[in-house]
């Protein structure tokens, strides 16, 4: 599991997903619209716009809010063009980060994403430092009460490229392509997930504690606090067991 996966999961315990839940419903909002833009709006044509609409939906959000958004995305009503890109670079203990980006204002975004990075003891890259160490799949999670042993035939069965027991759940490992196919295949076989979604799984982990741990998670929680920031990725590896206790 990608350190950031473990610091949501936590986060979304303690119950601070819905203090934000304003700006979470405005990167899902970017998010729609941009796939709107590139591929239509028909979620069964367009991948990555039914992706986002399931997540808009995960987080209850208002069916007008995701119909204006898709109508933006496909000019029928007027809106901001973003553009997307990718910034790399390091955290504290050399740990890599790639943070995932919509913005309308490049200049005012890489400056706010870069002040992040040297106020957390990080420093940004050049494109392509860190993103070989990531590889992109689709993640499904399970609790797990569920039973493993079915869970791994069903997702084997499905399509998926690997099923993993974790500490506090089990992990479905798809190929991007397949991620829709698998989780809607297990979903109809009666497992319910926990999350779902395509993102950045590091190859390898950095041990992180102490004071680095804390500026690792100051980092993370401050890029995502950025409007303009889509997504973080980092290969960080704290204990559950220090994370709570540095929230």
């Amino acid at each position: 599991m990608s350190g950031h996966n473990k610091w949501s999961t936590i986060k979304h315990k303690k119950g601070a997903a819905d203090a934000k839940r304003g700006k979470v419903f405005t990167k899902i909002i970017k998010e729609i619209s941009v796939a709107a833009k590139l591929g239509g709006g028909d979620p069964a044509a367009n991948p990555r716009l039914r992706t986002a609409i399931d997540k808009a939906k995960g987080e209850n959000m208002p069916k007008d809010n995701i119909e204006r958004a898709i109508k933006k995305g496909t000019g029928g009503m007027e809106g901001v063009n973003y553009e997307e890109t990718t910034y790399e670079g390091y955290g504290p203990g050399g740990v890599a980060v790639l943070v995932e980006v919509m913005t309308d204002n490049r200049n005012r975004t890489v400056s706010d994403v870069r002040s992040t990075f040297t106020k957390c003891n990080g420093n940004m890259g050049e494109t392509g430092c860190v993103s070989w160490i990531f590889d992109k799949k689709g993640l499904i999670t399970y609790p797990r009460t569920v039973e493993f042993e079915k869970l791994f035939d069903a997702a084997l069965e499905a399509g998926a490229d690997d099923v993993s027991e974790q500490d506090e759940q089990f992990e479905v490992i798809t190929d991007p392509s397949a991620f829709i196919e698998v989780r809607d295949a297990l979903t109809a076989a009666g497992f319910k997930f926990d999350s779902a979604e395509v993102t950045m799984i590091p190859q390898t982990m950095v041990k992180l504690e102490g004071k680095q741990a804390e500026s690792m998670l100051k980092m993370i929680d401050r890029l995502e606090d950025n409007d303009d920031v889509q997504n973080v990725y980092a290969n960080f590896d704290i204990s559950t067991e220090e994370m709570e206790k540095l929230m």
